[in-house]
């Protein structure tokens, strides 16, 4: 990935898996070799009102023993999630089974709905993961089994404790990871929220310009993400990105523990 970023023009890439650091240090090596500024981070899987909220934690030390915790815990949920999800898929004759999920998470991956998605595409069974989703993944599927997340407000804290910049991630976009309104969004602001992912193939105009509205009122940063997710996702390295001074504020902001990998 990080080769890709380098061949699609970037100087910086941030990595923020779901719920892990496992892939820092292959990144990092990557980095390196290829001339890319390295920002580590992940992305917390959270839960407001039975909707899900991603929330960005960059710079912020994994080994933390609160967060590390929750992130753990919010892990071995999801497992357990997949596996019922399957289960119901296969009793009605959608080709799937539990093997054939894992079989598409790379070493170290947070399990997920992607990875179902996946399998369906490797069997055969749709073209894309979009089609996976829009069948039979989504939150409002018979098959949608729900999982443990922390609370968005909480999770800020972890991130906050643990030295990290909180950011969430595609706030007024549809579908996985969509937010919880504006009000949600104070909350966090009052706990230690930094920043608003604005700039994203997921919000329009409007999004935007209320992105950066709500920005201005909360003295939040404002950044930009592709959220690329690989070859599943129709998102394009690079087709979003943040700004040179907030990267700078971000940094500012850590508490220096992880820094960005130059």
């Amino acid at each position: 990935m990080v080769g890709a970023a380098r061949r699609a023009g970037l100087d910086v890439v941030a990595l923020t898996d779901h719920d892990t650091a496992h892939g820092w240090d292959e990144a990092a090596e990557a980095a390196t070799q290829h001339g890319v500024a390295l920002v580590r981070g992940i992305e917390i899987s959270c839960s407001r009102y039975g909707r899900s909220i991603h929330l960005l934690g960059y710079l912020v030390d994994p080994d933390h023993p609160r967060l590390a915790g929750e992130i753990g815990h919010a892990r071995e949920a999801r497992v357990s999630r997949l596996r019922r999800m399957v289960e119901r898929m296969a009793v009605d004759g959608i080709p799937i089974s539990y093997a054939d999920v894992v079989a598409q998470v790379p070493p170290g991956a947070t399990e997920g709905r992607p990875h179902i998605a996946d399998a369906l595409v490797a069997n055969g069974t749709v073209q894309t993961r979009d089609e996976a989703f829009l069948r039979w993944l989504g939150n409002d599927s018979p098959y949608y089994v729900r999982h443990y997340a922390p609370d968005p407000v909480d999770a800020v804290r972890l991130v906050v404790e643990a030295g990290g910049v909180a950011v969430q991630a595609h706030p007024f976009g549809r579908g996985r990871g969509a937010g919880a309104g504006d009000a949600v969004i104070e909350e966090m602001v009052a706990v230690g929220l930094s920043g608003l992912e604005v700039d994203h193939r997921d919000h329009d105009e409007a999004a935007r310009a209320h992105g950066r509205e709500l920005a201005a009122r909360f003295g939040l940063l404002v950044t930009g993400s592709s959220d690329y997710h690989g070859a599943g996702k129709e998102n394009r390295l690079g087709e979003n990105t943040t700004a040179t001074e907030v990267l700078a504020e971000i940094e500012a902001r850590s508490s220096g523990v992880i820094p960005v990998l130059r």
